[in-house]
């Protein structure tokens, strides 16, 4: 393994900031290029097109977190493996899981291919937006395997310990997705299709550079032929971690989009200003969202080399890290949500609304960043199920009751309905806590 990806050594604090600092330029690009999407679309096209960009990329949005959630599982064995010093095991573990899973995104991406206009039609999709949907799901779905094989291969990277080939990975995407944009979109006049080539087209260019990279520089291990073969028990392993947190996410997009469908119910202007404020709520979860896999990939090294107590030290430091940003963002958003807002409108009814919803949502940034940590540690232990059971539990008792009494028994405001998000994160806090501390006590009692 290279030592200088060693994650179980030197200052904790320093040693997380440095692995989530890449992660996080990482996401940043990933949302940065989808915005543009939007933009180039909105630029040269009208609202069919849009719509038609904008339901198909809250699809896909879904299929790539569920998609990053299932390889979490690639990323903790190969973490657990690196810091036990296997190689062997890493590759085993790495080459196994990534067979299935990419033979599994073909047979998806088929299916749902197959189930397209299904889909077109249960996302409610107005009628002067269905054909163009319709096309931009075709294209996007169609690459699908190609989603599953960046993330397979960045899973790999950052359980060894390197963060920052996967940004460089993502960072090809964007350039090739951008320059594609204004191409397809503005100098062909393609509309969605254009947008959805573009799309495909970037993930196509970094699933080749990072396969080089990889086949090239390698990951700290070397494969063997035989790595790549069906491994029950390697695979059972993978799935174990990484299915509680796939299926985890996708609850999580689902219940995002009955939110949505709370708001469209109160009107155009709630629905504008929620839809705004999840946009911005977006990208301050990116520093929570860096940190997750940061503490998890830390966590499963350290796990792996029976250093238990840096692997905890790790969850303290993202534990205030995460704390004290969120805090901040809800201080700046109590006073200065306008200029926030501000950025998406400047009709009056949808600032005072959105301001109204961001000063209240705000406070999930601190909330959801700690469980946020939990879960990464918990993942990193391989007690992935535990994130899957809190989140579950927030959003059937919390985040989407609360969100719809808000919507019922304050018709005149928002800012009760953006108490359910932090509220149902505050929930996962305490249940987080708990399963922390019930863990704690039982390994203490096996000394």
């Amino acid at each position: 393994m290279n030592s200088k990806n060693n994650l179980t050594t030197g200052n904790a604090a320093a040693t997380l900031v440095k692995f989530a600092f890449p992660f996080l330029l990482a996401c940043f690009l990933q949302t940065f290029y989808g915005m543009v999407d939007m933009y180039v679309v909105g630029k040269y096209n009208g609202a069919e097109t849009i719509t038609a960009v904008s339901v198909g990329s809250q699809i896909m949005h879904m299929i790539t977190v569920m998609t990053a959630g299932f390889t979490m599982g690639i990323t903790v064995r190969v973490g657990k493996a690196a810091g036990e010093k296997n190689e062997r095991e890493a590759a085993r573990a790495a080459g196994a899981s990534s067979v299935f899973f990419l033979l599994g995104s073909v047979i998806c991406a088929a299916v749902l291919l197959m189930m397209n206009s299904q889909i077109v039609h249960i996302m409610k999709t107005p009628e002067d937006a269905v054909a163009e949907t319709g096309s931009y799901l075709r294209i996007c779905l169609a690459g699908m395997p190609l989603i599953m094989l960046y993330n397979i291969i960045s899973s790999i990277y950052r359980g060894a310990g390197d963060s920052k080939s996967p940004m460089l990975f993502i960072s090809a995407a964007c350039v090739v997705n951008v320059f594609l944009d204004f191409l397809f979109v503005g100098t062909f006049g393609m509309g969605a299709k254009g947008a959805a080539l573009a799309t495909v087209s970037g993930q196509l260019v970094s699933c080749i550079f990072a396969a080089v990279f990889l086949i090239k520089k390698g990951a700290g291990f070397r494969f063997e032929k035989e790595d790549f073969s069906f491994d029950r028990n390697q695979l059972f392993a993978s799935l174990r971690i990484g299915f509680p947190v796939a299926m985890q996410d996708g609850f999580i997009q689902i219940a995002f989009i009955i939110i949505t469908v709370i708001a469209n119910m109160r009107g155009l202007t709630a629905a504008t200003a929620v839809g705004i404020v999840e946009k911005i709520i977006g990208f301050m979860f990116l520093v929570p969202s860096a940190l997750l896999s940061a503490v998890s990939a830390i966590t499963a090294q350290n796990m792996g080399a029976g250093n238990r107590p840096r692997a905890r030290l790790t969850l303290r430091y993202g534990l205030v890290i995460t704390a004290v940003y969120g805090l901040l963002c809800a201080v700046y958003c109590q006073f200065l949500s306008h200029t926030l807002v501000g950025l998406f409108t400047k009709d009056a009814e949808i600032l005072a609304a959105g301001c109204d919803y961001l000063r209240s949502y705000s406070f999930d940034c601190m909330f959801a960043g700690m469980h946020f940590c939990f879960s990464g540690y918990f993942c990193g232990d391989q007690k992935s199920e535990i994130s899957f059971i809190h989140n579950i539990i927030s959003i059937v008792v919390m985040r989407i009751p609360g969100a719809y009494l808000a919507s019922r028994l304050f018709a005149d405001s928002l800012w009760p309905m953006g108490l359910a998000a932090p509220l149902g994160s505050l929930l996962s806090v305490f249940i987080c806590a708990g399963f922390y501390l019930y863990y704690l006590k039982k390994e203490k009692k096996s000394y």
